[in-house]
């Protein structure tokens, strides 16, 4: 009788222990010991130019406000005034250097909600076709970036940077953003299940995705089409940066990065937005410790020294 209200107990403690909620937090700009080299100097970050071809508005929007954001972290740590970035959008808007294109969900609820149900996969792509032509009708080819997508001159950047009593001007552009599979080949990424087929006298031995494990039994035949492994995603962020002088349009300093992100293993996370989030913030990260390197003889983190990714 004991042994049950010890167990009993121990039960209640770990249910009680268990309630509550599980809070993850993180501050982007980390507090930092190095030199201030932005003070008072103010930047203002244009929107970049998107070559990666998004699907649509909203996705071409939110990858270009990933980026931004990202970049304004970086230019705040190191000690530069910005202004509020609606500011700017709302400036580049009234002085029609950019154009503001609006995306309407509205106009595509019912597609969105027929693609919930159980449609096949060719139907589930004819009703996206729908919904990727619906986002983009009204819109002419530049309208579709919600980026600055064409050239200034010196005195249109003087222009913006008297405005916002600048010193630097940013601008980039979004040459890659896409997702394919890993072509490393490393079996620890890859989703997989072991399994055993056949007989006590036939035992095959192989590895297949998860979405094929349940079917395994439909193979007696074809047992070669089994022996496949699970295919592991790679996000592909390819960035470059423009620094210009507020005051003469001249460029003091511009890079490219091309980062390459995938799980480490099959424990790892294997949703896209991490992946995209992660080799955003890489390419950031690289392309703002050069910058301050070069123009502030700011050290360069060990990590980014010695990493080749």
């Amino acid at each position: 009788m004991k042994y049950w209200r010890h167990l009993l107990l121990c039960a209640l403690t770990v249910v009680l222990c268990s309630c509550g909620t599980t809070v993850k937090e993180s501050l982007k700009v980390q507090p930092t010991s190095k030199k201030l080299v932005g003070n008072d100097q103010t930047v203002v970050i244009l929107p970049f130019a998107d070559y990666s071809y998004a699907d649509n508005l909203e996705s071409a929007y939110r990858r270009n406000l990933f980026v931004n954001e990202n970049i304004i972290d970086h230019f705040v740590r190191l000690g530069f005034h910005l202004p509020v970035q609606e500011d700017v959008f709302l400036y580049l808007a009234d002085q029609q250097i950019i154009n503001v294109a609006s995306y309407n969900p509205e106009k595509t609820k019912t597609l969105e909600y027929e693609m919930s149900k159980d449609w096949s996969p060719a139907m589930k792509q004819t009703l996206q076709n729908y919904i990727d032509y619906a986002q983009r009708t009204g819109l002419g080819a530049d309208e579709g970036n919600d980026a600055l997508s064409h050239g200034l001159n010196a005195q249109e950047i003087v222009k913006i940077g008297r405005h916002f009593s600048a010193d630097y001007i940013v601008r980039g552009r979004i040459v890659q953003y896409n997702d394919r599979l890993d072509p490393s080949g490393a079996i620890w990424k890859k989703g997989v299940i072991p399994f055993f087929l056949g007989g006590s006298k036939n035992i095959l031995l192989g590895q297949a995705i998860p979405g094929q494990y349940d079917t395994l039994g439909a193979y007696d035949t074809d047992r070669e089409s089994i022996l496949s492994i699970g295919d592991v995603p790679q996000a592909v962020v390819q960035l470059r940066i423009w620094v210009q002088d507020a005051y003469t349009g001249n460029v003091v300093w511009t890079n490219r990065a091309n980062v390459q992100v995938s799980p480490q293993s099959f424990f790892a996370d294997y949703q896209h937005d991490a992946l995209f989030e992660t080799a955003t913030e890489q390419a950031v990260t690289t392309l703002m410790n050069d910058f301050a390197y070069t123009v502030y003889k700011v050290p360069l983190p060990i990590e980014n020294k010695t990493s080749s990714r």
